[in-house]
């Protein structure tokens, strides 16, 4: 029976837990490939360290070079009792939209190491807090706080690895192109990019860069019946202008990770250079600039499976996971990937 695109139903998926990737490959371009082609629908399995001879010789690459921030903070109440704070996203200067667990009220003084403290200023039906950071007292704006983080925070991995992070998640949660602070989670299909390989692929294909701070949303899974009536999260964004002449010239672009993806597809339809987006690509609105794709595999039910959706429709994307979970690929955030021609 065929399965209707608009259900959050239709995008379920069995993976065996083995399948899920809890640690980096070494080096991080040894992982696999699947290369799917649309149109002869053909699969190859590859690795990605051999993705240039797979890439089409007109296309330009569009990368997203945010920079992973330590988010996630362990302190105490006044009462000693521990909390867990997950920053999200700044709202503005000073303001920071968190996620704290253990229960807390408005004006409940958060403690972390180095004199750091957090207010909590407001509490959304969402499960998000507002707070604003302090040092010694003395009111914090969001870039004072970042250094700050990097001393006390830490990598603010997937709940689905299952483990706490260590050394090595601060080198390898994190694109090798990094530049620009602000996201709470790596835009995973620029993981496998070793300096050599992004070397080799950007001397072949012209390239840029555009920003997107990936925020903790891009985990929340859809819990409506219905697609469309998932409220989609939003995200900051930048784009530069090398990117915007790619984009508004004609060659084809491919673009890596869904969050590069997101960002291009937004700034098409709205025109924007910056600012938040919250475009939710899927069947029904599929891709309109973005001809390729680079990503790795997702989670059943997340916006992130039905943006692939968007680009091979239902039926394929199942049978592309179908394949790579019989291949034994590995899946989320530190698993293989997959490119769409």
């Amino acid at each position: 029976m065929t399965k209707d695109p608009l259900l959050t139903s239709s995008y379920e998926y069995h993976l065996p837990d083995g399948l899920i990737a809890t640690h980096p490959v070494h080096p991080r371009d040894h992982a696999r490939l699947l290369v799917y082609n649309r149109n002869d629908r053909s699969i190859t399995h590859t690795r990605f360290d051999r993705l240039n001879d797979f890439l089409p010789k007109e296309c330009a690459i569009i990368f997203n070079d945010t920079k992973v921030i330590k988010a996630r903070l362990y302190g105490k109440k006044e009462s000693g009792g521990a909390v867990e704070l997950l920053i999200n996203r700044p709202l503005n200067a000073h303001t920071i939209n968190v996620y704290i667990k253990g229960r807390v009220k408005i004006n409940t003084i958060l403690y972390f190491d180095a004199n750091v403290t957090a207010i909590v200023k407001a509490l959304h039906e969402d499960g998000s807090r507002e707070v604003t950071f302090y040092l010694n007292d003395v009111r914090l704006r969001f870039e004072e706080l970042l250094p700050l983080l990097d001393k006390i925070g830490h990598i603010p991995l997937p709940p689905y690895l299952g483990r706490e992070d260590n050394s090595e998640d601060e080198r390898e949660y994190q694109s090798v192109f990094a530049a620009h602070e602000g996201a709470v989670a790596a835009p995973t299909a620029s993981l496998h990019f070793t300096d050599e390989l992004f070397e080799l692929v950007c001397s072949s294909h012209p390239h840029a860069f555009v920003t997107l701070h990936v925020g903790s949303g891009t985990f929340k899974p859809v819990e409506c019946a219905t697609i469309t009536d998932h409220p989609m999260h939003s995200e900051y964004f930048e784009i530069s202008d090398a990117a915007l002449q790619l984009i508004q010239s004609s060659t084809p672009l491919l673009s890596i990770g869904t969050t590069s993806t997101r960002t291009i597809e937004y700034h098409t339809r709205t025109g924007e250079l910056h600012g938040e987006a919250n475009l939710f690509l899927h069947p029904h609105n599929p891709p309109q600039r973005v001809d390729h794709l680079i990503t790795n595999f997702h989670l059943p039910q997340s916006t992130l499976l039905m943006l692939v959706a968007s680009f091979v429709g239902l039926e394929e994307t199942h049978r592309l996971y179908q394949e790579a979970i019989d291949e034994k690929y590995r899946f989320f955030s530190y698993g293989d990937a997959m490119l769409i021609l």
